[in-house]
């Protein structure tokens, strides 16, 4: 008889794994030249994450009015996870070469210099758009997990993929904030700006979730349910 495993390990475990996955999106997206082959790639973390059934806050906050109150404290846990498994892959990456080339893949900066530059946009920008920005986020993580359950009830696999990977090209090229992301992107910068960054996070983290519920929660008005 197998050994029944701890739930809050389970959490901890499949959250860190999707920090990681995003991480490694992070990776390949900064280290190409073109931005829509960067993120269409990006896009493998989320594929991986979905099919694999790892904890992504941004995959699980939609789903909070429907559920108890445990589930609200699944989600926010697993939300910690995933900044320990995107800090410990920016901290990897300090650990390669890439941390001391002065080009990656022929370009004439390094990944942590694209890091920081993006930092540097995100946590002087408003509070306000900050969180619009990440709202906007949320609505595009919430259709692609939505979308890629219904994909797989009716087994179109194919409409699943595209599901999956058009909504993470849409909020990369628009440049939309996704928290986990740019925890990663944060520690790989070398953590600019720290007092900003208190402001900035809460700001994301909060407009993730009101995006990631808009969708459900305008539905309930709706004759056409999810």
């Amino acid at each position: 008889m197998e050994k029944k495993k701890n739930k809050w390990l389970s959490f901890f475990v499949d959250g860190l794994l999707s920090g990681l996955m995003i991480g490694i999106g992070g990776i390949v997206s900064l280290s190409c030249e073109n931005r829509y082959i960067g993120a269409f790639l990006f896009s493998l973390g989320l594929f991986c994450i979905i099919h694999f059934q790892y904890g992504l806050y941004t995959g699980k906050v939609g789903y909070i009015l429907d559920r108890d109150r445990a589930y609200l404290g699944e989600t926010f846990f697993t939300l910690l996870a995933n900044a320990v498994g995107a800090g410990l892959t920016a901290g990897l990456v300090h650990l390669t070469r890439f941390a001391r080339d002065v080009s990656v893949n022929g370009m004439d900066v390094s990944l942590m210099d694209r890091a920081q530059t993006s930092m540097e946009g995100k946590l002087w920008d408003s509070p306000l758009s900050s969180f619009v920005l990440a709202f906007f986020c949320g609505i595009m993580m919430f259709s692609a997990v939505e979308g890629c359950r219904h994909c797989t009830e009716k087994k179109n696999h194919v409409a699943g993929l595209f599901v999956v990977v058009m909504p993470i090209m849409v909020f990369i090229l628009a440049g939309f904030n996704h928290c986990v992301a740019d925890i990663f992107y944060y520690f790989l910068a070398g953590c600019p700006d720290p007092i900003r960054a208190l402001l900035y996070f809460p700001m994301v983290i909060a407009g993730n979730a009101f995006g990631g519920i808009c969708i459900p929660f305008l539905k309930r008005f709706s004759r056409n349910p999810l």
